[in-house]
């Protein structure tokens, strides 16, 4: 069985024509990019080509691999090695989201149904198993021990940063700090990864490496700090996934932090309540977004990601002026602008 891979689609004149540049860039690139992905998703076991598809075929941004091959023109890189490690990129990532969707319970994954509520948790599970393996394979025939332990390295640190948000959940006295440790490792960490790898295949300069490193891992954060906040002040429909998700799973997010640190004790003792999942009924969510928005916590939620996205912006001066580098900057900036 084969699926369809479905390009990310812009909202006209919304913030996504911010990432016009991006997308320009990297189009002939994602073309190979999405033919390997189409390759090695397939499998003789008919199930695993159908539920990795219900997701991969799905859309999304995929701005992970994007930066792999955003990266490479960045340096001036003219090969094609990219194009396999991008793809083994985009299959971790849809391995973590698969097993991310079991844990959680989701019920909604790109504005429809997530994969384990149509094929189980079983088969979600032991699909994620295999894009992970089908990523390794092809790190493995790239044949760079460096980005293999790049990669590697990073896909260790995600589970880790997941394993730290499972601790997290349902604890009212999660800081900002542990909070912002988290995603640095559950997110930001593929970002780094998928970045730097681009001036490894290039043969750059450690100085370089580290710039994009810098510039994915910061971009990651940025990502990140949005996606929380669009969870209290956006509905299912421009998020693709069921809007107060956080929320009913207890997850101390930004806004989340910022509310109870700036609510009266009536307030907090409802976000102790809430958090503990004592308080999860629509209505209770109801209050949760009318006080987030009451100590304008979405606000400073994104006057953060700003900061991370101009960090990110930063990375990149040690580079020459251009387009690559341009849409980047624009990349970084959509991360904060986007609403879904």
């Amino acid at each position: 069985m084969t699926a369809e891979i479905v390009p990310f689609a812009k909202a006209s004149g919304g913030p996504a024509a911010s990432i016009d540049a991006m997308l320009s860039l990297t189009a002939s690139g994602m073309n190979a990019v999405n033919a390997v992905i189409l390759d090695r998703m397939q499998s003789e076991i008919p199930l695993i080509p159908s539920l990795a598809g219900h997701l991969i075929s799905g859309g999304g941004k995929r701005l992970r691999p994007m930066l792999t091959l955003a990266g490479a023109e960045l340096v001036g890189y003219n090969g094609t090695r990219h194009h396999k490690l991008a793809a083994a990129v985009e299959f971790i990532h849809t391995a973590t989201l698969l097993h991310d969707d079991v844990v959680d319970g989701s019920e909604m994954r790109r504005g429809k149904a997530a994969a384990n509520i149509i094929f189980g948790n079983p088969a979600t599970v032991l699909v994620g198993d295999f894009l992970f393996s089908r990523a390794f394979e092809l790190m493995t025939e790239d044949g760079s021990l460096k980005v293999l332990k790049i990669l590697s390295s990073a896909s260790a640190i995600i589970a880790e940063g997941e394993v730290a948000q499972l601790t997290s959940q349902r604890k009212i006295s999660t800081s900002e700090q542990r909070y912002l440790d988290i995603i640095g490792s559950k997110t930001a960490a593929l970002f780094a990864a998928a970045s730097r790898i681009a001036a490894v295949v290039a043969e750059c300069s450690d100085a370089e490496e580290q710039a994009l490193d810098d510039y994915g891992r910061n971009l990651g954060i940025a990502f990140q700090l949005v996606d929380d906040a669009l969870d209290y002040s956006s509905d299912a429909a421009e998020m693709g996934k069921d809007r107060g998700d956080d929320f009913r799973e207890g997850k101390m997010t930004l806004p989340v932090i910022l509310a109870y640190a700036r609510g009266d004790a009536e307030e907090r003792k409802f976000w102790e309540a809430a958090i503990l999942g004592h308080r999860t009924s629509d209505e209770d969510l109801a209050h949760a977004v009318a006080l987030v928005e009451r100590h304008d916590c979405v606000t400073a939620t994104r006057e953060r990601a700003q900061h991370f996205a101009q960090r990110a912006a930063d990375a990149l001066s040690i580079f020459p002026d251009g387009k690559a580098r341009e849409a980047m900057v624009e990349a970084a900036h959509f991360a904060v602008a986007r609403g879904f």
